[in-house]
């Protein structure tokens, strides 16, 4: 179930050059949240921009009643964003789509996040330790101040390895490349967050493995609820039908996925 509400704005802080965690009070959503879902974001009381913004549930506090989105300035839209202030009233709809998928036992998992991708996992990290699963976070970024959510995910407790690709924090390199270090025997199920390319070698790892594992794909997404067709895609390029992202989505299990190598 999702709602069209108003939500009141906690904080609004910026973390690193374009990345910022708005955080919003909306009682009633808060308890219908889940993992891997995504709420649709209104950013102006104006006709431009007319869309509202697709942002991934980043943490939930249900107690309070809190929503915390990460959302990176790319355009317009996002950029309007950055001018909310505590106190300020915003139009919000969701919980929408299929998030991950809960396990109903505990178990070994390992979560690998990409950039902004990193969003879904956290609140995810936070379900899964809470069905007393062993979980794993590889984090990667281009630089160490990117990686925004390192300090939180310390705070859950999970085991966390990170990758930066100019080497400034953690593994030199591609946050992939941490794969080959994993032992695939005490690993349960994958989940993957990022650029097309990294899910593409998770989900490469998890194949060769007869592993488990689910992805959550980023699309362009207008009216958030499957109507107007505007993320629809095929998961493979053989695929007869299309899929809606937003409504069928944004989480697949990764064998069902040809990603797009330059996304």
């Amino acid at each position: 179930m999702s709602f069209l509400a108003k939500g009141r704005v906690l904080k609004n802080q910026q973390l690193a050059d374009d990345l910022y965690e708005l955080e919003f009070l909306a009682p009633q959503i808060a308890l219908k949240c889940h993992p891997g879902k995504f709420m649709q974001i209104r950013v102006s009381e104006q006709d431009d921009p007319l869309l509202r913004r697709p942002l991934s549930l980043y943490d939930v506090d249900v107690d309070s009643g809190s929503i915390s989105l990460l959302y990176k300035v790319v355009g317009q839209g996002t950029r309007i964003m950055t001018s909310f202030k505590p106190d300020d009233t915003i139009d919000v709809m969701g919980p929408l789509g299929n998030g991950f998928t809960m396990p109903n036992y505990p178990l070994n998992a390992i979560l690998v996040g990409g950039g902004v991708g990193i969003a879904p996992l956290m609140y995810l990290a936070r379900w899964l330790i809470l069905l007393d699963c062993q979980v794993k976070v590889l984090y990667g970024a281009n630089t160490a101040g990117e990686l925004v959510a390192s300090d939180r995910f310390s705070r859950l407790g999970v085991e966390l390895e990170v990758a930066t690709l100019d080497g400034s924090a953690g593994y030199h390199g591609p946050v992939t490349d941490l794969l080959k270090d994993q032992d695939p025997h005490e690993v349960d199920s994958f989940y993957t967050c990022g650029p097309e390319m990294m899910m593409a070698e998770v989900a490469e790892y998890v194949a060769c493995n007869y592993l488990w594992g689910e992805c959550s794909l980023e699309e362009h997404m207008a009216c958030g609820v499957g109507a107007c067709l505007g993320c629809a895609r095929k998961l493979k390029p053989a695929d007869v039908d299309y899929v809606k992202i937003c409504k069928d989505g944004p989480v697949f299990n990764v064998q069902a996925v040809e990603f797009m190598m330059g996304r």
